[in-house]
């Protein structure tokens, strides 16, 4: 016997029962984007794979160990997206939206790829809704892109989150602290372990966020950013923390946050929850004001956040804060014979097309009405519509009430029918 294909390891299927709860959490997002002048942006899966090694980092993390990397039958380098700023940033320039209109406010929404190690809340296939800004330079963007944040967990049902905020200033200012930085841990190079020995010649900024107890102590001890702070980014960030007080948004400053994409200065910051383990970074972004002119465009100030929905649907799982319920159905038709099913399949689409949005499914399978009332039940529809030989000598439908007590049921003309499910299905 031939062994079954399963999905690849850490690329999950979203079955019906959780499909609602992503509706959810996407219509929400979308919403609350919509009302804060955000419009959409789609880009492809596969993108070049020099895209992400020029904008993501050559030094990265991501480009080194988890991207998903092919030739194709043309002997283009290609990759599978990781993230979407690179391939957002690409899109703008490619198609010159920032000469129609110099500030952009866009989202977008889909799949990313690394080839990680699969555990809760990290997946090889992941989802983000991510949200970028262009060509404002001030702080109030960075500002309204945290906010987003802050609003989004309200209409969630979310709270405890907590937002982490730190500044990398100017390139040339950091450039500055990583070199002392270099100098500090070659210094305690023997220490190290194997993953911020590579990193100290790749990205030594990382080294920071180790998760390694081991390093605590000499991490800690490592020479700060403050010290090498340009005054215009201490403006700008100090700016900044005025304007979240002033929305009600608490921080903490965090000096050992430095994210693990080499796009980022001035403002990054993660918003994270205690509640999923490692993974309880559900939302991060920052500034990336230097991309746009490292990809050939002008010089463009630019800042945006990407929310994790995989870890977004644990926390609300976690807190019963996801929809209640998987019903495919609000009137469920059931039928007696092939006349009064080809009837049942006119009358559905009548009542859709009468009340836009009504979900209305007929059962096509057959078989005895019993089974079709136990496939009723299971679509979770609150009315059950009966259709035989007698309902259609009479022009009429036998309406059952499936979640009442008793499910009274009644005869009611086809005519009238409409009138009868709104009193039936209105809310309560």
């Amino acid at each position: 016997m031939n062994n079954p294909i399963k999905a690849v390891r850490g690329m999950n299927d979203v079955l019906p029962a959780a499909a609602p709860a992503w509706q959810a959490l996407e219509a929400a997002a979308r919403e609350l984007l919509a009302t804060h002048g955000y419009a959409e942006i789609r880009m492809p899966v596969v993108e070049p794979l020099a895209l992400f090694r020029r904008g993501v980092g050559a030094g990265t993390d991501i480009v080194e160990k988890e991207m998903y990397e092919f030739t194709d039958r043309s002997g283009d380098a290609l990759a599978l997206r990781p993230e979407g700023t690179a391939s957002c940033v690409r899109a703008v320039l490619e198609h010159r939206l920032l000469r129609e209109r110099p500030v952009q406010r866009l989202w977008y929404g889909g799949p990313m790829f690394r080839h990680e190690r699969p555990q809760a809340g990290r997946y090889r296939q992941f989802h983000q809704i991510g949200v970028e800004a262009f060509g404002m330079m001030g702080p109030a963007i960075d500002a309204e892109v945290i906010l987003l944040g802050a609003r989004l967990w309200a209409r969630l049902g979310l709270s405890g989150l907590r937002l982490e905020i730190n500044t990398l200033g100017d390139p040339e200012a950091r450039a500055a602290w990583r070199d002392r930085l270099v100098d500090y841990f070659r210094a305690h190079e023997s220490s190290l372990d194997e993953d911020s020995r590579r990193r100290l010649a790749t990205n030594p900024l990382r080294i920071l966020d180790s998760k390694n107890p081991n390093l605590a102590e000499i991490i800690a001890a490592a020479p700060g950013f403050s010290g090498f702070l340009d005054a215009a980014s201490r403006e700008h960030f100090e700016a900044l923390l005025g304007l979240l007080d002033n929305l009600g948004i608490e921080c903490r400053i965090n000096p050992r946050l430095v994210r693990g994409l080499d796009y980022y200065n001035r403002t990054v910051f993660e918003w994270i929850t205690d509640e999923l383990g490692a993974q309880g970074t559900v939302c991060a972004g920052g500034r990336y004001d230097g991309l746009i002119a490292q990809f050939g465009g002008q010089s463009t100030p630019a800042v945006g956040c990407a929310f994790g929905l995989e870890r977004l649907l644990a926390l609300m799982s976690a807190r019963d804060s996801q929809p209640a319920g998987t019903a495919t159905a609000d009137v469920y038709l059931v039928s007696a014979g092939e006349v009064a099913l080809a009837h049942a399949l006119t009358l559905g689409d009548r009542l859709r097309a009468q009340r836009p949005g009504l979900r209305v499914q007929v059962d096509c399978a057959g078989g005895p009405l019993g089974k079709q009332f136990r496939r009723a039940d299971q679509s979770g529809a609150r009315v059950a519509l009966v259709l035989g030989e007698e309902e259609l000598a009479r022009g009429s439908v036998t309406l059952k009430a499936l979640r009442e007590e008793g499910g009274d049921q009644q005869q009611v003309a086809e005519t009238a029918l409409v009138t009868h499910l709104d009193a039936l299905l209105v809310p309560a």
